[in-house]
């Protein structure tokens, strides 16, 4: 079934576009045409952020009781949508069922429960002479990536909205489905005009135009890095606030005493959890030099046991790509691995047996002694794993550190306070000890250039809030 979208959704309404240009969108499992999407344009993103300016007075006026209502409506009107989310994100981005079902789940409850959040949150601080309030940032430019299309729009909309913001929503290219079923759930919940509006198109044309509009005053993004430094630059000449989640390349640190085997599948795990189209995923092991070959004989036993195939086949656990531009990418890392010298445990270039078409990848475990080689240090975000060895905490911690990421780790030993230390001085923005914890009331977000700001959480809703403080004459 191919699915046609011809209309955006602007000021309240589904509405014609400016130009006429439409973009494919391509069933990862099979490469096929699966539907098509048109192209939004400048003067749309104009149209849609001055419905979003206008609607934004009456907004934030609104009680945060009176907002919350709306918020509920959308959850449960995504809830009795979610087989149609569930089915297009399999077909998009080729997530497997399992991790689908969760994820989208996970979506469509954060609009009740940002709601409950804007209930119990204290707004106002009165201080010895001034109150500090909170309020709405404005106008949001919500930009959102491929690999979980639907939650990361629905983890901007829902605390923006909550927050009393308006927004302009734009979805990546490459998976932009779902954002219509959230632009539905959002139209049958009766949100006034222009609070909430829908533009597809292409970062350099309807990207850039968000991000420079005066009348947008904050940029909220999760993407690459290399875009994230676009949009900075594009938004530091109207000195827009802006939260940027970019990329990663996560350290799983194994100290001597720490379980290896455990160790081990929970970062290949993480690297193969939605195909290892995830910015936090564990891409890097490091582990004590003289377990070097175990843990690669781990690593190898664990991609033997993955199931291959069609991410709507309930026994598959690995599914493809979300394209086959990013499938060549990710096929190039693995070839630039091999020409640096790097030691291929299992996988390799070339497609997985059994599947000639569609954007299959061949789960692949490194081994290298270059810690700043490339697949040692650039994010590849498929399912490829790096295996480095440490002599040592001290060295284990400095290897951590050495990428220009921060976003996410994993320490794993006996000793609670050896792994506490190691974790404090890892940088990066969420660092779990002897697991991989998703705790999506904490904050998640990244050091250096993993980006700035926090999605998730109290923090994540207090990104789309300005503080006042009014002082009262004694």
């Amino acid at each position: 079934m191919t699915v046609t979208r011809d209309r955006l959704y602007i000021n309240g309404s589904w509405v014609k576009p400016e130009g006429e240009t439409r973009m494919s969108v391509w069933e990862s499992a099979t490469g096929d045409e699966m539907g098509s999407v048109v192209m939004g344009t400048s003067e749309d993103v104009d149209a849609a952020v001055g419905a979003a300016a206008a609607a934004f007075p009456a907004w934030r006026a609104r009680s945060v009781e009176d907002r919350a209502k709306y918020l509920h409506a959308i959850t449960e009107n995504l809830f009795g949508r979610i087989d149609e989310t569930v089915e297009i994100f399999m077909r998009e981005v080729g997530t497997v069922r399992s991790v689908a079902i969760g994820f989208q789940s996970l979506a469509a409850s954060q609009f009740a429960s940002h709601a409950q959040m804007a209930r119990t949150f204290e707004w106002d601080q009165h201080l010895t002479n001034s109150t500090v309030t909170h309020e709405p940032v404005g106008v949001v430019g919500a930009i959102t990536p491929w690999n979980f299309p639907l939650l990361l729009a629905c983890v901007k909309l829902a605390p923006a909205l909550a927050a009393g913001c308006t927004v302009v929503l734009k979805p990546a290219e490459i998976a932009p489905l779902t954002a219509f079923l959230l632009a539905e759930a959002v139209d049958a919940a009766g949100l006034p005009a222009g609070v909430f509006n829908l533009v597809t198109g292409t970062g350099t044309e309807v990207g850039e135009a968000i991000v420079s509009h005066p009348l947008v005053d904050m940029i909220s993004f999760t993407g690459s890095t290399r875009a994230g430094r676009r949009i900075g630059a594009v938004a530091a000449e109207t000195v827009k606030r802006v939260s940027l989640e970019l990329g990663g390349k996560s350290a799983c640190v194994v100290l001597d005493d720490g379980d290896l085997t455990e160790a081990v599948n929970a970062a290949m795990t993480s690297v193969t959890y939605n195909n290892g189209q995830g910015c936090a995923c564990l891409s890097r092991i490091i582990v004590p030099r003289n377990r070097l070959d175990e843990a690669a004989q781990i690593a190898a036993g664990y991609v033997d046991k993955l199931v291959i195939g069609d991410p709507r086949d309930e026994t598959t656990t690995l599914g493809p790509l979300a394209s086959e531009e990013h499938r060549s990418r990710v096929e190039g890392y693995i070839q630039k691995g091999i020409d640096e010298g790097a030691k291929v445990v299992v996988g390799g270039v070339g497609r997985p047996v059994g599947h000639p078409t569609g954007f299959f990848v061949r789960p692949t475990v490194f081994v290298t002694d270059d810690p700043t080689s490339t697949i040692a240090t650039e994010e590849i975000f498929g399912p490829v794993q790096t295996i480095i060895a440490h002599d040592g905490d001290d060295d284990a911690i400095r290897i951590a550190n050495s990428t220009i990421y921060g976003l996410a780790g994993s320490v794993f030993s006996a000793d609670p306070t050896r792994a506490s230390r190691v974790a404090c001085a890892m940088r990066s923005g969420q660092v779990d000890i002897n697991g991989v914890f998703y705790d999506f009331d904490a904050p998640m977000g990244g050091y250096k250039q993993s980006g700035n700001g926090r999605a998730f959480g109290l923090a994540g809703f207090a990104e789309f809030l300005e503080l006042k403080a009014i002082a009262t004459a004694r």
